[in-house]
């Protein structure tokens, strides 16, 4: 689902700008919500914008949190740079855990799609502001996705050589270190603070099995939903529904306990 603004869903809307501690412009939404103290940043996938997280914001709106969805660098309206999968786009989440904490928000989700899922939990295991994360059809790093997408695009062999050549022109055309960033190694250090992990078994873009190997990596609390025939972070349409009320009931639980015992 994508709509032109929130407000098509029924949710008012703040267009705000933001900037990321390397300098970029960064363009977003704030959506105001009726409980206090909490706020949930919403981090779209490669190639998408931030309407991607339009679908989730229903649930998340009608539940009372207050929303950022940002655009990432190089996508959407906001700075042209350049897509690093993640690398550089860790500061894009942090500029956006700082806006919400400058509007008072203490109690800080993260919800994140594809590229957006896997720089989402590498944010949150560096940035302990994050209470809670829900991550859609992440990946676990970069050598297995390559792989992974040389083999599903091209019918490449998996070999570690291509990967490895592949990483050394990003890295030389984007300013970067690809080496360290591998969200499968440090989302078990996120822990006590909860994550839930989601996956489609027919995802073309992602595979299900690096879902379950982030949620086998992952340490309590966790949760995994798995969705079969699901595709790539499409569980909000295999399933709009329970998709609300997972997404709701998590991060209530997560950031809001006191609101269930009401």
């Amino acid at each position: 689902m994508f709509c032109t603004t929130p407000a098509q869903i029924g949710l008012p809307f703040e267009s705000l700008e933001l900037k990321t501690a390397d300098g970029l412009r960064l363009s977003g939404w704030y959506i105001p919500g009726r409980l206090q103290g909490a706020g949930i940043v919403m981090v779209h996938g490669r190639g998408a914008t931030r309407h991607e997280a339009l679908r989730d914001a229903i649930a998340l709106g009608e539940a009372g949190f207050p929303m950022l969805l940002i655009d990432l660098r190089n996508s959407g309206d906001s700075e042209a740079s350049f897509n690093s999968m993640g690398f550089h786009e860790q500061k894009d989440v942090q500029a956006a855990v700082e806006y919400l904490q400058n509007r008072g928000k203490d109690r800080i989700g993260v919800v994140g799609y594809s590229m957006g899922a896997s720089t989402s939990i590498m944010a949150m295991a560096d940035n302990p502001l994050i209470k809670a994360g829900w991550f859609d059809s992440g990946f676990t790093d970069l050598d297995t996705i390559i792989l992974d997408r040389g083999a599903l695009d091209y019918g490449l062999p998996r070999n570690a050589l291509f990967s490895g050549m592949v990483r050394f022109f990003y890295e030389l055309r984007g300013d970067l270190e690809t080496e360290g960033w591998t969200p499968v190694a440090v989302i078990a250090s996120i822990a006590p603070r909860p994550v839930f992990i989601v996956h489609g078994t027919a995802d073309s873009d992602v595979p299900v099995a690096h879902g379950r190997a982030l949620y086998e990596a992952a340490k309590q609390p966790k949760t995994y939903w798995e969705i079969p025939g699901g595709e790539h972070t499409r569980a909000w349409q295999a399933d709009p529904k329970l998709s609300a009320q997972l997404i709701q009931q998590f991060f209530l639980q997560a950031l809001m306990p006191e609101t269930l015992q009401q």
